[in-house]
């Protein structure tokens, strides 16, 4: 036995004492427990010490998240396999792609703006809808959680209109994360991605515009789609299409059968003003759209809450 449960041993046996004071007559209780008590202060300090001693050795430290010891095999409780990306996240990388081979740069955008990126730098009305509370949201300070890449458009074409002054064009594509104020359903989230491109030249034109996202759905799809426009409208581009694609045949999709993707349109001269460039001389296009629908319909997904749900077994399927 070493020495700390020798003096441990000894406070036992010593708290035993404590009860033959109520069988000695009442004068010698008192010196009685005075002795037992002076015995107990000493052997607690002796046991303190011994205690400080033992914990002042040099030993490895040991890692606590570890499952188990070094030495022992894993628990079968214990998942050993690898993370993955997030299926959003692959599928983002593989968007990017697409429109870097054509030749665009990316900036990714905020998750957080403010009232003149959101509405004002985009052409939106005072009294427009979309600035209402029931839409967007707004924290306490008056910031907004973009509700669509395209508040990033009035500082895209502000970062690279020198290429404009150059002799060149503004090519970019905007990923990110943005936020509505939805009611959640099946095919409807508050929080989800989209990819916005913007491009502006002299003499771009809208059958450009539609080469490049013919192109990319293709690309992205892989395989030849017949495309379809129908007028639409937005603020901040005049005119305004809604573009639908052939549906995939990987989804069951037979000759008729359109899917609308997303809103483009020729960028509004007020916009190009807001930022400084002339719209007299140069011409630009724009165009919106999500990634989570790209996903679903890719891998003939039938509820996109999935996608953050946090539920592990939808996110190894990838």
């Amino acid at each position: 036995m070493d020495e700390l449960e020798k003096l441990k041993a000894e406070l036992k046996k010593l708290n035993i004492e404590y009860e033959k004071i109520r069988e000695l007559p009442p004068e010698k209780r008192g010196e009685f427990g005075r002795e037992l008590n002076a015995k107990k202060t000493a052997i607690l300090a002796a046991i303190q010490k011994a205690e400080e001693a033992a914990l002042d050795v040099d030993v490895e430290p040991i890692d606590i998240t570890a499952p188990c010891d070094v030495n022992q095999p894993l628990p079968s409780l214990y998942p050993v396999s690898q993370g993955s990306a997030h299926p959003l996240m692959s599928e983002l990388d593989r968007v990017i792609s697409i429109y870097q081979l054509m030749g665009f740069d990316v900036l990714e955008s905020r998750q957080l703006d403010d009232e003149f990126h959101m509405f004002d730098s985009l052409n939106f009305a005072k009294e427009h809808p979309a600035r209402d509370g029931y839409d967007t949201f707004r924290t306490e300070e008056g910031l907004i959680p973009p509700a669509h890449t395209s508040t990033m458009q009035h500082r895209v074409l502000k970062k690279y209109k020198n290429k404009l002054d150059d002799g060149g064009e503004i090519a970019v594509v905007v990923p990110g994360r943005v936020f509505r104020n939805e009611d959640v359903d099946a095919t409807h989230e508050h929080t989800f991605y989209q990819c916005e491109g913007v491009y502006v030249s002299r003499d771009c034109t809208m059958g450009q515009m539609i080469g490049i996202l013919k192109e990319f759905f293709e690309k992205y799809y892989e395989q030849k789609l017949d495309i379809r426009t129908q007028p639409g409208y937005f603020p901040f581009t005049e005119p305004s299409l809604e573009f639908m694609i052939e549906k995939p045949k990987a989804l069951g999709g037979k000759k008729g059968d359109y899917l609308e993707m997303g809103g483009c349109g020729m960028i509004h001269p007020n916009v190009l003003k807001m930022a400084g460039i002339d719209p007299e001389q140069y011409h630009g296009f724009a165009w919106g759209g999500g990634i989570d629908r790209l996903v679903m319909l890719r891998y003939g997904l039938m509820d996109v809450r999935y996608f953050e749900s946090g539920n592990l077994n939808f996110l190894k399927e990838f």
